[in-house]
């Protein structure tokens, strides 16, 4: 990625999730398998897990852009893939207490992340996205479901083509039509 001038931006791709929670695992294996890839210049992968305080102190370290990889329930069909990009920093309330270290989710870093700048001097990044996939279960056991794990190519996909500033589409891709538009609301990610 690259801002108005053409210069390299600093990016952060956070897989986030649990893997011993089934389908809540998407985000670390997508993240895995992108590491697989060559990125471009400026652009870290990080499998992020559940450490949720770490990504929210992680983030303050000057990222532009920060794209989080999650499972993302939204009511789409199991294995759906979903291009989010999500409210300014701090504009997401928290569904839990935001310093509680177990259920610190994406939705509750995000809202926290304004307050952290503030007391730290760090500034958060200024564009969120989340590329999600609608996970089929969230129960205990370890291992994705078919229809998610069929989409995590897709996801990687997604994100080098929003690496590479091409079309990233498809906000909304179902398992059988990966051609939906770009959705632009705010994420609700099942990771806690």
């Amino acid at each position: 990625m690259t801002d108005g001038s053409g210069a390299a931006t600093r990016v952060l791709v956070a897989g986030v999730g649990n893997v011993f929670l089934g389908d809540d695992g998407f985000g670390v294996e997508a993240v895995r398998r992108l590491t697989g890839h060559r990125l471009p210049e400026g652009v870290e992968a990080a499998d992020i897990g559940v450490r949720g305080v770490h990504l929210a102190y992680r983030l303050l370290d000057g990222y532009d852009t920060l794209v989080l990889v999650d499972a993302t329930e939204r009511g789409g069909a199991p294995g759906t893939v979903y291009l989010l990009e999500a409210p300014a920093p701090g504009a997401i309330e928290p569904q839990a207490p935001a310093l509680d270290g177990h259920r610190m989710g994406p939705d509750a870093v995000l809202s926290l992340l304004a307050t952290l700048a503030a007391g730290t001097g760090g500034s958060p990044p200024r564009q969120v996205f989340v590329v999600g996939c609608e996970p089929e279960t969230v129960e205990e056991g370890m291992g994705l479901s078919a229809p998610v794990a069929a989409a995590v190519d897709e996801a990687v996909a997604v994100i080098l083509r929003l690496l590479g500033g091409g079309p990233a589409d498809p906000g909304a891709v179902p398992p059988s039509d990966r051609s939906a538009t770009t959705d632009r609301e705010a994420p609700s990610c099942a990771s806690s």
